[in-house]
């Protein structure tokens, strides 16, 4: 992605942003269309994995002097003890490799100096219209 782009919606300085999703032109993560069981005899049953470059984040920051976004994640792993472990991942993505990002909401378009699509006209039926 464009440098003039990521320094346009996330600033010149390091700061950290809010959640977004990381489109990235390699398969960094693995996702589980499934859930993980246990079948008859005891034998586990695995879900399909599918290998994606979408990396949900939990911050985003652009460095700009090194063309990096770095990307957190954040997880709470459950411990034999049964005690919940909050774990986070940091990500360095290079910059040249992000092809997308993609955000909750439309808040984003103000830094991009776009404004918000309007709402689409719904439609008014009287009552005792015939609908489909």
């Amino acid at each position: 992605m464009d440098a003039s782009l990521l320094k346009t919606v996330f600033g010149t300085s390091a700061a950290w942003h809010g959640a977004c999703t990381v489109l990235l032109d390699a398969d960094t993560t693995v996702q589980t269309t499934g859930h993980d069981s246990i079948v008859s005899g005891g034998t586990k049953s695995y879900a399909p994995r599918v290998a994606s470059g979408r990396v949900v984040a939990d911050s985003v920051a652009y460095h700009a002097g090194h063309h990096v976004l770095l990307v957190v994640r954040a997880s709470y792993v459950k411990q034999q003890t049964g005690e919940d472990l909050f774990v986070q991942t940091l990500l360095v993505a290079d910059g040249n490799r992000v092809v997308g990002l993609e955000f909750d909401g439309l808040k984003s378009l103000e830094r991009l100096s776009v404004p918000v699509p309007p709402l689409p006209d719904r439609p008014h039926y009287t009552a005792g219209t015939l609908v489909g």
